[in-house]
This record gives structure tokens, sequence and C-alpha cells, in this order.
């Protein structure tokens, strides 16, 4: 675990200082919708939440936010926001967070047995997310 999140704050500082960071691709796709961007980067966090760390996830997409907001002419916190809250909401898989994987063995659970209440949680709070940062942190 210290050493996947020990990689990833270089692998982050690599990103961010060869501009590998930038993300010109998902600024292209999403055009000058910073609310559509919340949401992608959103996705994207929450994606990596479930295979990586959360402190790893968080680290990794940080430089992205911070160059999709500048590309868009944003305010970079409420991707800063996006990204705690993703990285965060880990509960599609018991790999994703330690505490899933504490419960996952006494509890007797199963992987699918995450996947079935996880997907909905994490749809219901990217929703929930992504409607009121911008609001309560404007753009």
């Amino acid at each position: 675990m210290i050493i996947v999140i020990s990689s990833s704050f270089a692998l982050g500082n690599a990103m961010f200082k060869t501009g590998a960071a930038t993300a010109n691709a998902l600024v292209e796709q999403v055009g000058n919708h910073p609310w559509a961007m919340l949401a992608i980067i959103y996705l994207i966090t929450v994606i990596l939440t479930e295979m990586i760390t959360n402190n790893a996830a968080a680290i990794l997409m940080f430089p992205i936010a911070l160059s999709s907001a500048e590309q868009l002419g944003s305010n970079p916190l409420p991707f800063i926001i996006t990204i705690m809250i993703a990285a965060s909401a880990s509960f599609i898989t018991p790999i994703g967070y330690q505490t899933n994987l504490m419960v996952v063995g006494p509890g007797g659970y199963q992987s699918k047995d995450f996947l079935k209440i996880g997907v909905p949680m994490s749809l219901i709070i990217g929703t929930t997310a992504i409607t009121l940062i911008p609001i309560i942190w404007p753009l």
C-alpha cells in the first residue's frame, strides 16, 4: 500500500512536469462545458479508485483536473472537490478501499455483493456530487 501511494506521488509529479497531465483530448471532446468535464473527471477518478487506492487515484487525477480547469478558464476548486469526493466513493469493488477489504472476509461477502450495492450507490453519490459541487463552488 505504501509503495503504491509513494509511486503515485512520483508519477503524478512526473505527469505534471512533463506535460502528460494536460487534458487537451478531454477538453476537445467536452468542448467548453465545465460541468461535463466535472462529470468526466469524477468518472475517471471513481474508476481509478476501484482499481488502485483512493490516494493514488487522487494524486494521478489532480494535475489533469488542474489542467482541465485552466484550459476551460474555470475555477479549479470545484474540480479538486470533485476528485476528493470521487476518490472517497469506492463502493463497487472489495479492493477499492481499505474498509471494503476489512469487511469482505468476516462478512462473507463476494465481489458480486459489492457490485449490487456499489453501482447504484456510486450513481447516486456521483449524480449528487456533480449536481451540487458547481452550485456550492461556482465554476
